[in-house]
């Protein structure tokens, strides 16, 4: 066993390159990084220029190029059937790709937000951006926060509810000084005395439709206003085409009327370098549908955007309904069209937990629990788990399909961190939150033991089975996820904006694990290591987020691949998660479709055998000699029925790593907490293909 040091990938990987130039003669210019002189992991077309297929596909080879359509490998050949090999992939390179992968974070907040200015975040839109394209920012403890590898795309996403309004009860000169909450804010240094922040704003950032109305006069809209054209301008001064992509976004971030904190959270994405005077706040409405119609205002003025919700988990059942918000009108053909034609994209993982599925929605997937954040968000209530998660979702996307509507829950993938520093935290080992002050220790973040006499055994603790005390906090459920992955022709807003609304993404709980997904009859015929493989899937069947032929088209074949992030563990199995609807009941089933080390998947269980990778947690080292640099399938569903209509999408999964609480625990020598889960599998999803079972109608397709 040896620990997977970052050093070691960096050499590695300018070996490979170094032994590609000199067979070649040519060397590609690569982005210049400050403090990155290997370029460890070189992303998209912003990352290299392309000088010719022969270097593009020498470098894939090695594991250091943009993520092409056809996706590289690691060096060397793969040990196992279901691993393709270097030569495979050069052979079924073909053209140069008409789409790449990139890498990015949608849901990021500065002092802007003010919760993150609550947590201590000083950092503007300006610094967030620096962080994403690579360069050192601080957190607000004093530490460096910094990316090993630069991402592709970054959209500050603060909250629309008090934008900018703490920063200016900081200044003499602003109104918002003499705010009834303003003393509390510049007078608050202890981690109580920022909780007493929160509830000083209470009755002005959550409630204002249901308290005194005279509470909106202390909200100033020349501050808001400030703060959006400042977002704005930091998004368009940053934005370089082909190089690094910056989406002006902020969040809409409703809960639901009366404060029972069902979170309704939006972020909401625009395609190009305008944007409306302000943005629609829960201030303005908690109705999305009004945000909706908003929405559609400013693309009938030539402003398009997407809404993204995300911490569906901790909606309280209400993110994926099937009335409208007023919880009593069913909802209709109006309503189906107006929500697919707004928000094409959820965000399945982020920090505060990953929404695919629960343990109690799918019992038969083993994988079910993976960090679950079980509370409605900023509380200790249990959320309601129906309506609550993504598969759930889709298995209702089909109900209402077959009830003669179109489709509102037909959506692809993507992941965020929902950051509160400025900067994701996308790492296990490095993980630093996402609430700056609020969880900065292991001690606060309830990952060690609370120290005697500290101020953070004066609060409620629990006991993990050992005699040790733990701060009792909803923060150990959070995570060091998560990131969006989108397919597209170039990195650039209209192209990745593009690709978000056609589906064309995918989502990973941080490394940077790609992944592909055809569907269609025309795959029937084609097998691993044929040539230009992928390309000839992408012509003859659709990618995910699109519909399958109905019948009397044969049982539909599908094309599925996955590559490892080279910095991360190495991929222990490739899934195909299926849904469908059969006589008004809903079904599932996870597949294994493609195992490493040369394992096969038993026709039986659809599972693949262990392949024997192991967690030493004395060390946090992980297998070296396991697990595959690539997966690749060629499958078609053994249990096809032409009159169910189903959803299907890849899940994959890497080998077993430390968890951040284990990394805290190892680093300040103590066990790790007995009721937490050691180790994780990261993983990765691709959005759904959809099969209808017949001609639906798709607002959206």
């Amino acid at each position: 066993m040896q620990r997977w040091s970052r050093a070691h990938y960096r050499l590695t990987c300018w070996l490979n390159v170094l032994r590609v130039v000199r067979t070649i003669g040519v060397l590609a210019p690569r982005r210049r990084h400050p403090t990155h002189s290997c370029g460890a992991r070189l992303r998209g077309a912003g990352v290299m220029r392309r000088f010719g297929l022969l270097l593009l596909s020498g470098l894939l080879a090695a594991g250091c190029a943009p993520p092409a359509e056809q996706a590289p490998p690691e060096e060397g050949p793969a040990s196992d059937a279901t691993a393709t090999t270097t030569e495979e992939v050069l052979v079924d390179a073909g053209p140069a790709p008409e789409r790449a992968a990139f890498f990015g974070d949608l849901h990021v907040h500065t002092a802007y937000s003010y919760d993150a200015f609550v947590f201590g975040t000083r950092a503007d839109p300006d610094a967030a951006h620096e962080f994403a394209k690579g360069n050192p920012i601080e957190h607000p403890a004093g530490f460096t926060m910094q990316l090993d590898t630069p991402l592709d795309f970054h959209g500050v996403s603060d909250h629309a509810n008090y934008l900018g309004m703490l920063p200016a009860m900081l200044d003499p000169e602003q109104p918002a000084y003499n705010h009834p909450a303003a003393d509390t804010v510049r007078t608050a240094k202890t981690a109580t005395e920022r909780r007493g922040i929160f509830r000083a704003l209470q009755p002005y950032v959550r409630y204002m439709e249901d308290a005194d109305p005279s509470v909106a006069e202390h909200l100033d809209m020349n501050v808001v206003r400030s703060a959006w054209s400042e977002i704005v301008a930091s998004a368009n001064r940053h934005d370089d085409p082909g190089t690094y992509t910056a989406f002006i976004a902020y969040e809409y971030t409703s809960a639901g009327a009366g404060g029972i904190y069902n979170n309704l959270h939006r972020n909401v994405v625009f395609r190009g370098s305008d944007a409306p005077a302000a943005p629609f706040s829960r201030l303005d409405s908690f109705n999305p549908e009004d945000l909706w119609d908003v929405m559609d205002a400013w693309r009938a003025d030539g402003i398009d955007s997407l809404a993204i919700p995300h911490n569906m988990n901790g909606s309280g059942g209400r993110m994926f309904e099937l009335t409208y918000f007023d919880r009593e009108t069913p909802i209709d053909a109006a309503y189906v069209d107006q929500r697919a034609r707004n928000e094409t994209t959820v965000e399945i993982t982020q920090t505060k937990g990953t929404s695919e599925t629960h343990p109690a929605l799918s019992p038969n997937d083993e994988w079910a629990g993976f960090e679950i954040m079980p509370y409605r968000v900023s509380t200790s209530i249990l959320s309601e788990p129906e309506g609550s998660y993504v598969r759930n979702a889709l298995h209702r996307g089909l109900e209402i399909a077959e009830g003669g509507l179109a489709n509102p829950y037909k959506f692809g993938f993507i992941g965020s961190s929902d950051t509160h520093t400025a900067a994701g935290a996308f790492n296990e080992e490095t993980y630093w939150d996402a609430a700056g002050l609020s969880q900065v220790s292991p001690d606060r973040r309830g990952s060690v033991p609370v120290l005697p006499d500290s101020e953070e055994a004066a609060g409620d603790t629990v006991d993990d089975g050992s005699g040790r005390q733990y701060r009792l906090v909803t923060a150990t459920t959070h995570g060091a996820s998560g990131l969006a992955g989108v397919w597209a022709e170039a990195n650039t807003r209209a192209s990745l904006f593009d690709a978000m609304r056609r589906r064309e993404t995918f989502a990973t709980s941080g490394p940077r694990i790609r992944v592909r997904f055809f569907g269609g009859e025309g795959l029937a015929g084609l097998h691993r290591g044929a040539p230009q493989l992928v390309a000839t899937a992408s012509r003859r069947g659709g990618p995910w987020g699109g519909a399958l032929p109905a019948p009397p088209a044969p049982p539909p074949t599908f094309l599925a691949w996955a590559a490892r992030d080279p910095l991360a563990a190495p991929l222990q199995r490739m899934q195909i998660v299926k849904g469908w609807l059969a006589e008004g009941a809903t079904g599932e089933i996870v597949y294994d479709v493609a195992c490493s080390d040369g394992l096969t998947v038993d026709p039986e269980t659809h599972r693949c055998p262990p392949n024997g990778a192991t967690v030493d947690f004395a060390t946090c080292a992980i297998s070296a000699d396991v697990g595959a640099s690539e997966l690749q399938v060629v499958w078609t569903d053994p249990d096809f029925n032409p009159a169910q209509p189903a959803f299907y999408y890849v899940r994959v999964l890497e080998n077993p790593t430390c968890r951040w609480s284990t990394w805290d625990a190892l680093r300040a020598g103590v066990a790790p907490r007995q009721d937490f889960a050691a180790a994780i599998q990261e993983r990765a999803w691709s959005s759904p293909v959809w099969y209808t079972g017949a001609a639906e109608a798709d607002p959206e397709s």
